[in-house]
């Protein structure tokens, strides 16, 4: 029998917010422990709550009305989640045969789109075969699980922009969008799920499929022209179709050429669109940030920290990306603030341009390879960064942007972009030369797009030098005698229990 509450889910769309599916491997049921797990989530404001097995959904405001439900059930999912727009609503949703759950936006997304009709109407038919032909078809940042009565089938998008991950014991075989939920029931191994498979799990085993993925390549030869012809349209498609639809958006704002570019393209779009520039005090890039804006013709808000702040985010910031790395630490800090700027002034979607420096070689370790040891060095250790952008800065600035109720859009991690990045010689990225910009083909792009000068050669600086985090988390750990490495160690061991 199916059962639902009077949360409505069909012709509806939900973007954010946190999965988790179960599969007991002794057959029995599974609902006590999403339940568990659904309390995990670091998620300030959560609307609803939605448990189902393969017949029957229950959705609530909050959880307690779902604490004595029991579905009896080996395989269950639940969502908690988080409205963006106003399509947004809570899930798990019904489909043929099956439920599921959709973390997630498809692009272009439009006023009146709804992404989950997008995905039920492409999940029609054989499941499995439907998974894998969605995330080989459908351009969008999600993650889904689908829960059937013999077996679960999960995805995730080709560049892993939704964070997804996976473990299990010796009765249980867990999916989440948190570390925490998997942990919090025993399971201490918790996987990064593989971007662009599919999974297909029953009770005896677990198997991965890839459906859509990024890979090296032997570069195509080309010219810095044609290159920046290609690109600059594949840039603005994307920025367009990460705004369609919106009356407002936020745009993280460094004054850089990545910010920029992404502010520049913005600022064409039907959306009323507003810069967040975050640092501690004293720092140069924060006047640049607001002679750009002013270029730009963009409102800029400009919020200035100081040690002090960064001492007190830290241990929130370290909980929320669930591990104790300093230097996703230093980034993490700033991007905490943005977002929580952002949260303030009640815009939802926030627009970043994470993903370009590992696609255009904006670190000075890709210039040191090819000073040192070739193009093919540098070339393998781009790509290396590429493939494994999920782990190193998607999972940690989606899951803050979560925290805050903010969706991150990226429109340098399309997939279109980033596969003709891998292709690109790194010629024409960088130069064999400690002095090179970095990133020539982007400046070549800004150029063409009109960008003033300035814009267009102004050398990188990584977020957390130009803010000043890493050097005050530096001078933090040097005053109570520890290296970063444990200062940072302790903060995560004494972080908020929620």
């Amino acid at each position: 029998m199916f059962y639902q509450t009077s949360y409505a889910t069909s012709g509806k769309s939900a973007a954010m917010g946190a999965i988790i599916a179960v599969i007991h491997k002794k057959h029995e049921d599974a609902t006590e422990t999403v339940l568990a797990s659904l309390k995990t989530p670091t998620i300030r404001k959560v609307e609803a709550y939605g448990i189902a097995s393969s017949v029957t959904i229950q959705i609530e405001k909050n959880l307690k009305p779902l604490q004595t439900r029991r579905l009896n059930a080996p395989i269950v999912i639940g969502y908690a989640f988080q409205k963006i727009t106003e399509q947004d609503a809570p899930q798990p949703l019904n489909l043929t045969g099956s439920t599921a759950v959709f973390d997630g936006r498809t692009f272009p997304t439009q006023q009146n789109s709804r992404d989950v009709d997008v995905f039920a109407k492409k999940l029609e038919g054989n499941k499995e075969e439907r998974a894998k032909a969605f995330v080989a078809e459908v351009e969008g940042d999600y993650a889904f699980a689908i829960a059937n009565s013999d077996r679960l089938i999960a995805a995730r998008d080709p560049l892993g922009v939704r964070p997804l991950y996976y473990g299990e014991n010796k009765t249980l075989f867990v999916l989440a969008s948190e570390k925490k939920a998997l942990w919090n029931i025993g399971i201490k191994d918790a996987h990064s799920f593989p971007p662009g498979h599919t999974a297909l799990v029953n009770e005896q085993h677990v198997k991965f499929t890839m459906a859509k993925r990024l890979a090296c390549s032997k570069p195509q030869e080309t010219t810095m022209n044609t290159a920046a012809e290609k690109l600059q349209p594949l840039i603005e498609r994307a920025v367009e179709k990460r705004l369609e639809g919106l009356n407002e958006a936020a745009v993280a704002f460094s004054g850089g050429l990545d910010s920029s570019i992404i502010a520049f393209l913005s600022e064409k779009s039907q959306a009323n669109v507003e810069l967040i520039h975050v640092s501690l005090k004293d720092q140069t890039e924060t006047e640049q940030a607001k002679t750009v804006a002013d270029e730009l013709r963009l409102p800029i808000h400009v919020h200035i920290y100081t040690e002090d702040d960064v001492a007190k985010t830290l241990p929130l910031v370290l909980y929320i990306i669930e591990e104790a790395d300093p230097v996703k630490a230093s980034i993490g800090i700033p991007i905490y603030w943005t977002t929580e700027q952002a949260a303030k002034i009640k815009l939802n979607v926030m627009l970043a341009g994470q993903g370009s420096d590992e696609l255009f070689a904006g670190y000075k370790r890709y210039v040191d390879d090819y000073v040192k040891e070739g193009a093919g060095k540098s070339q393998e250790a781009i790509c290396k960064d590429i493939l494994t952008l999920h782990e190193n800065n998607f999972e940690r600035d989606s899951k803050i942007c979560k925290f805050h109720g903010i969706e991150m859009r990226l429109p340098f991690a399309a997939y279109e972009i980033a596969d003709f990045a891998l292709k690109l010689p790194v010629e024409l990225k960088i130069q064999p030369s400690t002095d090179t910009l970095r990133k020539l083909v982007l400046r070549k792009v800004a150029h063409n797009l009109g960008l003033s000068k300035a814009i267009v050669e102004r050398p990188k600086k990584a977020v957390q030098y130009a803010t000043g985090v890493s050097s005050a988390l530096r001078k933090l750990a040097k005053r109570k005698h520890l290296t970063l490495e444990e200062y940072t160690r302790n903060a995560f061991q004494n972080t908020p229990k929620r």
